[in-house]
């Protein structure tokens, strides 16, 4: 009696597994879970989009002006406030204020806000700007005015060098 019940587990085991397997990621999926980018072709002022999960990521390597605003905003006026600190950290705790590396998709309705291509419009605070209705973020990607109601997203990242960043 108990052998045959064995037996019959492991023969429901053995039809359910390809089913559950189904629903794993596929191969293709998990090679997107991470992604290195090579920043070191970045010039000071540059920024530059990667695709990562099928989203625009945002990496701009900030000028010393950038920086210097960025830290200067009291967080009373921000509507999310977060410090630029905060925004630059990667997940070693390494804070490195030059570079900024957010999800390039607007908070309020998934817009991809203009400001990361030369010329764009960069908006009020020299951030970035979504025109579909009006939402201005500044050089650290938080909200600073408009509808939406947080903040450019901060993907986990690590630098595994000066030179090579590691995204999700």
């Amino acid at each position: 009696m108990v052998a045959t019940g064995a037996l019959g587990a492991v023969g429901v085991a053995a039809v359910a597994w390809p089913f559950i397997n189904n629903l794993n990621p596929a191969a293709d999926t998990l090679a997107l879970a991470s992604i290195e980018v090579n920043v070191q072709p970045i010039q000071v002022g540059q920024a530059i989009t990667v695709s990562w999960r099928g989203k625009p990521v945002f990496i701009r390597h900030r000028t010393p002006l950038e920086i210097k605003e960025a830290e200067a905003v009291p967080m009373s006026e921000l509507p999310d406030p977060q410090t630029d600190d905060s925004r630059v950290t990667d997940i070693a705790k390494k804070v490195r204020r030059e570079w900024l590396i957010m999800i390039g998709v607007c908070t309020h309705l998934g817009c991809v806000p203009l400001g990361n291509k030369p010329g764009q419009d960069k908006g009020p605070y020299g951030g970035w700007y979504c025109p579909c209705h009006g939402s201005a973020y500044d050089t650290s990607g938080r909200i600073r005015k408009g509808p939406a109601p947080k903040n450019l997203v901060i993907p986990d990242y690590l630098f595994a060098s000066d030179a090579l960043v590691r995204i999700g």
